[in-house]
């Protein structure tokens, strides 16, 4: 079985979906469909964006999660909203928080038009220490703080610079590919 290096699975930087941190969630969006089209070859789309400082370094990520929240404000009110199954309640408590919480009670026209107005720096998330990692990691290590962190995908750093995206897809392809060629066939004859 091949040994992986992280630079061998990640996603360059240039064509991941990025904006800068004066753009707001519908830029973000249209960014982000833009690098869908042009990644086309690929097995996975991309399912977030990357925001970039004045100095042209990653400050941020959003989410598609993110951007379902950003368009309901009132879910920062809940704290850890999609969690909450998670913690043992019930689907009848979680659909009882949109009525009380008067969650999407504008119809969808009113929310996508404040999709302009929001600052894409008021819902990306800083990343963490554990979601850096430096392009020539193993892939065991890779693995390891996207299982351990959580994570959906990892920053790929060269000398403290990032040079690209490790998703989770990926990983888990290639794991998945090194699987395929192990021999079965003593424990299946």
């Amino acid at each position: 079985m091949k040994s992986y290096k992280v630079q061998e699975l990640m996603v360059s930087l240039s064509e991941y979906a990025t904006v800068d941190e004066t753009a707001t969630l519908f830029d973000a969006v249209v960014a982000l469909e833009k690098a869908q089209a042009a990644y086309q070859g690929a097995k996975y789309p991309h399912r977030a964006i990357v925001v970039l400082g004045r100095d042209g370094q990653v400050s941020g990520k959003v989410s598609q999660m993110d951007v379902l929240r950003a368009l309901e404000p009132k879910y920062a009110e809940i704290q850890e909203s999609s969690n909450l199954a998670m913690y043992g309640f019930s689907s009848k408590f979680i659909k009882s928080l949109v009525n009380y919480y008067n969650l999407w009670d504008s119809p969808m026209t009113d929310i996508c038009k404040k999709a302009g107005e929001i600052p894409v720096t008021k819902f990306m998330r800083k990343p963490a220490e554990g979601e850096y990692i430096d392009e020539s990691a193993s892939l065991d290590e890779a693995i390891h703080q996207l299982v351990c962190g959580y994570h959906q995908s990892l920053l790929v750093t060269r000398d403290n610079k990032i040079t690209g995206i490790l998703r989770l897809t990926d990983v888990f392809d290639s794991v998945c590919t090194a699987m395929k060629t192990c021999d079965f066939s003593e424990k299946h004859a």
